[in-house]
């Protein structure tokens, strides 16, 4: 599978050819093609670019995210990646601290006995030893830098799988900023540690275990004084570093979720602020959040600036007590200077493992409070859950039975209560109300986007949370207040639900609704990209092609919660006009804000906070004179 999708003989978009080479365009703009050089640049890494495959992605509705992430977890599922790793870096450690053996021999064996060919063979090995240590560390960073990139797109994956499953409450609570620095920030610091971090970690502590083991070969009671001196106060230092910087890295982790939180709702209210002349507010606000984030660094930053230095005036005394002592040991000839050198560089091998480990041990911390907030998540379970013995909902003639429903979206406080409702197959029913009165809420119960406190609906006798999610929603066709567009093209957005469709049954759709005009006059037709959001059309049209993907899903129930109420007049009779097809034969809820529309129901009920207070057709309740009356009255004033 090619990166850049079609071939580039004549580069093509969207499956058509583009202008030629180093040409003119059609509109007689010189160079507005793409160069001939550089279409062979693309043959040529064309040719080289390996197969990826599909993706292997399973999503499981049923809301098992799997074990529990931890870093063990995470190393012990590559074990191939991880042993090969392993092993590099041991070759690795062993080489790196021959060095300073061989120098103690070149001095002792080859400079003091004048002895020209040891120094050569010790020089010779000494280099063999660098080339060696170069290809383990190869071999060391490839591994390492394979085995994070298989995690960390797991990793994602399973992340992204996991917020697929998660009702709208979970959207409704987290802010879309923080659930983002899961996928973004938290990932990356895991990504960082098994890159390079964990390998670096492995090679300076092994470092130190060796380097103590020829410390104790060359001189026991040197090594034995060295170690006292340095041990003690090491692992003080470290203790007290390691506790104090788990509350900051934690810190750290909340203060950029929020930060990324309120950058993501400006940038997506954008238009509200600059209306509403909020930008100064807004930006000393964002100046508070960023300012806990420097605050969380600036905790991480003392602490790091007490415990590095710490350690260097450590490392540093231990030094000057080892060249006093060692000194004193060679002027009474019971040590040699080579190996007196070699003890020096191994001590200095010795700290800088230390120094080292000061920033991996961040590092390290970084990834531990990521992987915390992560497990945070992907422990989060779903409030709508698929049951592990759910069935099928074969194709249904429409009868939907609400039986003594109560819902809040808060526990203590109902928005339905005890609510009874039977629509029969074919029907076609409005939900007329004040606002808050749960009108909406009915028509999300209907789809499943959550689940009753108490009672059951029913879809042809089925009770709800007894069948697939899949195969329910495949039946309800949704058009919500708000259409959402994705960036992409006209017939990416109207066959969402159904990306198999064929052009003919795209402009079947289009038809429908009336959108012909719009999608012909586009530059590409159905292959016109929508900006983000659907910011290029205005909102009318974003209801109109929402109503289209509606048609092209072809579903048994269809819930439009109130998606009229942002037409203008003319736009509004198209497709009241398109609604009379989408609803033949099919059962319908339509949460209605003007009464037109709920005027073409087979029945309307009244919704308040009590519960339904009316229910019968348009005459029928006027007639009755009662609530639906009022408002009908009300309406037909100011229209």
């Amino acid at each position: 599978m090619s990166m850049f999708g079609g071939g580039f003989g004549g580069f093509q978009v969207n499956g058509r050819p583009s202008v030629g080479a180093a040409g003119k365009s059609g509109n007689g703009l010189p160079f507005s093609g793409i160069p001939d050089d550089l279409v062979d640049r693309v043959h040529q890494l064309e040719a080289i670019e390996p197969e990826h495959g599909d993706p292997d992605a399973p999503f499981d509705p049923i809301g098992d995210s799997g074990p529990r992430v931890s870093i063990g977890r995470i190393l012990l599922g590559r074990p191939a990646l991880l042993v090969s790793a392993l092993l590099a870096i041991i070759v690795e450690t062993l080489l790196l601290q021959a060095g300073p053996y061989l120098v103690q021999i070149g001095i002792d064996d080859g400079i003091a006995k004048r002895d020209v060919r040891t120094l050569v063979v010790a020089t010779v090995a000494f280099l063999a030893a660098v080339v060696f240590t170069g290809l383990a560390t190869r071999v060391r960073i490839r591994n390492g830098g394979a085995l994070s990139a298989q995690v960390t797109r797991d990793l994602r994956v399973r992340i992204f799988a996991h917020l697929q499953r998660m009702s709208l409450d979970y959207y409704t609570k987290e802010k879309a900023g923080v659930t983002m620095t899961r996928m973004t920030s938290d990932v990356e610091s895991i990504q960082s540690l098994l890159q390079d971090g964990f390998a670096q970690f492995l090679i300076q502590a092994l470092t130190m275990v060796v380097v103590t083991v020829v410390l104790f070969h060359y001189n026991v009671e040197l090594a034995l004084i060295t170690l006292l001196l340095v041990i003690p106060p090491l692992a003080a230092v470290s203790l007290w570093f390691r506790n104090v910087s788990d509350k900051g890295y934690n810190l750290q982790r909340d203060t950029i979720a929020a930060m990324y939180a309120d950058l993501g709702e400006s940038l997506n209210g954008v238009r509200t602020v600059t209306a509403h002349n909020r930008q100064e507010r807004n930006v000393i606000a964002h100046r508070e959040v960023v300012g806990a984030y420097k605050d969380a660094n600036n905790w991480t930053g003392r602490i790091n600036a007490i415990y590095g230095p710490g350690t260097s005036v450590i490392g540093l005394i231990a030094m000057a007590v080892l060249l006093l002592i060692g000194g004193r040991l060679v002027l009474k000839g019971e040590l040699t200077i080579g190996v007196l050198t070699a003890f020096v560089l191994y001590i200095n091998a010795f700290f800088a493992p230390v120094q080292q480990l000061v920033t991996l041990y961040t590092q390290y911390q970084q990834a531990k409070a990521a992987i915390g907030k992560i497990r945070g998540l992907l422990d989060t379970p779903s409030s709508v859950r698929e049951s592990p013995v759910a069935v099928t909902l074969p194709p249904v003639q429409g009868e939907i039975v609400f039986d003594h429903v109560s819902f809040g979206y808060l526990p203590d406080r109902p928005v339905l209560t005890d609510i009874s409702l039977r629509i029969a197959p074919g029907e076609t029913v409005a939900c007329v109300g004040p606002t808050g009165a749960g009108k909406s809420t009915l028509a999300k119960l209907v789809t499943r986007f959550y689940d009753p406190q108490s009672g059951q609906i029913r879809i042809d006798g089925y009770d709800l949370r007894d069948v697939t999610l899949a195969s329910l929603r495949r039946q309800i066709g949704v058009v919500p207040q708000e259409p959402f567009l994705f960036a992409g093209t006209f017939r990416d957005n109207i066959a969402f639900a159904r990306p198999d469709a064929t052009d003919a049954e795209v402009w079947a759709a289009i038809d429908e609704v009336g959108l012909r005009e719009l999608v012909e006059r586009s530059p590409e037709g159905l292959d016109t990209l929508l900006h983000e959001r659907g910011q290029s059309v205005s909102s009318g049209e974003r209801q109109l092609l929402a109503l289209a993907r509606a048609f092209l899903a072809e579903p048994r129930v269809v819930v439009l919660d109130e998606a009229t109420s942002n037409l203008d007049l003319a736009s509004e009779l198209r497709v009241e006009a398109a609604l009379d097809a989408l609803l033949e034969g099919r059962s319908a809820i339509l949460v209605a804000h003007r009464l037109s529309t709920a005027m073409r129901a087979d029945r309307i009920i009244v919704v308040d906070d009590r519960g339904i207070q009316e229910s019968g057709s348009h005459a029928e309740l006027l007639a009755l004179g009662g609530r639906y009356a009022a408002m009908f009255e009300t309406w037909a004033a100011h229209a």
